[in-house]
This record gives C-alpha cells, sequence and structure tokens, in this order.
C-alpha cells in the first residue's frame, strides 16, 4: 500500500522520522521503501514524472528516498527519480541537507505478512537461469561484444538458445530486478550469470519524448539511466515468463486469461485444465496468495496495489504471468 502524495522536500533523517511517525488512512507502519519497490511504481511511458499521475499525486519531488544504502558507502543513499532512473546519491544532495536536490518521501506499508523466496535463481543446465522472484528466464552468458541498440534488438530477436527462439531484450524494469544493492563490480550475481566486472546492458526501453535515446542497466551499482541508440553497450537476453519442467517434451500448453489485467483488486482466471496450484508474488519475491486445486474457472481477490507475478502450475509445467493491481 502506497502514499498517494509525498512528504515534500527533506534530509534522509528527517525522512526517517516522517515514516516512523507517519498516521495515514488509520496506519501507523509505514516505512520507506526498498529499491525494488520504489522502481516498481515508475511508468517509463510516462515524462517527468515517470509515475501514474492518475493514482499518485503530482509533487514538487526530483527525486524519491529508499531505504537501501549505497554498500561499502554509508553517506549514499538509493533514490529513484521523475525521470523514471535510480542512483546511488549522497545524502547531503538534498536540499535540506545543503545540496540542491528536492528529495521527497513517498511512504509504504506491507499489508500481509511477507513470505521471502528461499532460493532466487535457478541454474536450468542449458544456458539459462530462472529468476523465481519474476518468472522471467535469462540468458546465463550474456552477449560479449558490445552493440548499439538496434543491432541488440536484432541479436535478442535471433537467438536460438535452450531449444528456445523467443528471446528478447528486456525492458528496463524487468533488467532493473537483476541488480542487487549489496553487490556491486558487477552488481548482477554472479555465483549464477557468468559475468564479471561493471558493464552497461541495453533495455528496450525508449524514452518518451527523445526517441534516439534508450535505457540501460550500470552493473559497477545498479544505476538505471539512457544514452543515445548508436553508443554500443551489452545485451543480456530475456524470455517471457513460461516455464516448462526440463526433459519433457511435447508438453501442451494451457490456453489462460486473466481479466481484467490491470485490475482493481478482482481478477477472473480462466483455464482449459484445472489448476494444480496457483502462487502469487510481489516484486521482493514475497508470497501474498497461495491456492490449491483450483477450478477451470475462479476469481482472485487481491487488495493491494502493485505489480504481481502469478505462479500457475499444471501436473507438468509452470505458467508465469505479471498483474496489475491498480
Amino acid at each position: 500500500m502506497w502514499q498517494q502524495g509525498d512528504s515534500g522536500e527533506m534530509s534522509y533523517e528527517n525522512a526517517l522520522i516522517y515514516v516512523d511517525s507517519l498516521t495515514l488512512g488509520g496506519f501507523t507502519d509505514w516505512r520507506l521503501p526498498n529499491t525494488y519497490e520504489a522502481y516498481s511504481i515508475l511508468i517509463h511511458q510516462n515524462a517527468n514524472p515517470a509515475i501514474n499521475t492518475t493514482f499518485f499525486t503530482k509533487t514538487g519531488a526530483e527525486y524519491w528516498w529508499t531505504a537501501d544504502v549505497q554498500v561499502n558507502d554509508a553517506t549514499r543513499q538509493w533514490l529513484t527519480n521523475g525521470g523514471g532512473g535510480i542512483g546511488n546519491h549522497k545524502k547531503s544532495e538534498a536540499l535540506s541537507a545543503g545540496g540542491t536536490k528536492k528529495i521527497h518521501v513517498r511512504a509504504v506499508r506491507d499489508i500481509n505478512i511477507p513470505t521471502t523466496l528461499t532460493q532466487r535463481y535457478l541454474d536450468n543446465g542449458n544456458g539459462t537461469i530462472t529468476d523465481n522472484l519474476t518468472g522471467l528466464v535469462w540468458q546465463k552468458v550474456p552477449n560479449t561484444n558490445a552493440l548499439t541498440w538496434e543491432d541488440a534488438l536484432n541479436y535478442a530477436e535471433n537467438l536460438s538458445l535452450a531449444g528456445e527462439n523467443n528471446w528478447r531484450l528486456p525492458n528496463i524494469k524487468e533488467l532493473q530486478t537483476l541488480a542487487e544493492v549489496s553487490l556491486t563490480n558487477p552488481c548482477i550475481n554472479t555465483n549464477f550469470f557468468a559475468v564479471s566486472g561493471a558493464k552497461k546492458y541495453w533495455a528496450s526501453t525508449s524514452l518518451p519524448n527523445q526517441t534516439t535515446k534508450a535505457w540501460y542497466l550500470d552493473t559497477q551499482f545498479g544505476i538505471t539511466t539512457y544514452d543515445l541508440k548508436s553508443v554500443p553497450y551489452y545485451v543480456i537476453c530475456v524470455s517471457g515468463g513460461t516455464q516448462k519442467t526440463t526433459n519433457i517434451a511435447d508438453i501442451h500448453t494451457p490456453n489462460i486469461s486473466i481479466f481484467p489485467n490491470p485490475s482493481f483488486g478482482t481478477l477472473h482466471l480462466q483455464s482449459e485444465i484445472k489448476i494444480e496450484q496457483l502462487e502469487i508474488f510481489d516484486i521482493l519475491g514475497k508470497m501474498v496468495l497461495s491456492k490449491n486445486n483450483l477450478e477451470n474457472d475462479t476469481t482472485i481477490f487481491m487488495d493491494k496495489k502493485g505489480l504481481y507475478w502469478m505462479n500457475i502450475r499444471f501436473e507438468n509445467q509452470v505458467i508465469t504471468k505479471m498483474i496489475v493491481i491498480q
């Protein structure tokens, strides 16, 4: 659950005091969002501010505080910004701390008791990595040659890996989920991904008001920003969220319908066969709903706005779908 407006400009120290003393909507358990949560509400199709102003109040904020500190540098805090990026900034840059930046707070709170994934990544043993947080399947070994944005799109479109050819360039929100604030140089988990050192990776997301530029992830710390599409950066491809069990050939993928999506809290799930298990995770991998042995046509109720991943388990496979609660 998010604060609709924000706090106004304040220092980091005052931001902590603000959320600790905030009473809103009858609740007192508000807090600063972490980087994943803060980034999840950015809308990159919108020019500054890159938020949904139908639901969130447009304010004078240039940046918003998160709860995450830069690893190995307690003077820096992670901030999202009105342009749609995320970066590590000195706390002293805040206007109230003697700097020049208008940094606000948009508080968040949990509705359900969070359940954390026991293992985020799964090495599929075929050159791909499944992210249990998002349901996405990633290329384990990124392309070793830097490419322009157009060439990166073509590379992804023509990639054949692990018997699949449905690879694509990730959008910036998908790409940012690989960044871990506890890691640097690179900020991607090297226990699973064959990456080394800091590199910049293209996203498919263009700027809405500057179509010659696109977003990228810098893996030195995990900053997202943009550059001209003619600049060569690296590529890590993603496959769109359907995970099949290994070593079983010719499995029929059931037709699934989820509507409306986005939804205001009530979703209808229809499948041509019975569903063995349904699990819904938030952007942090916290399980918020779990149901077993569902009928072909069922209704799901969600009471917290946000982006979620729905794992739909059948006898021989798991299909992952993204849902949005407004």
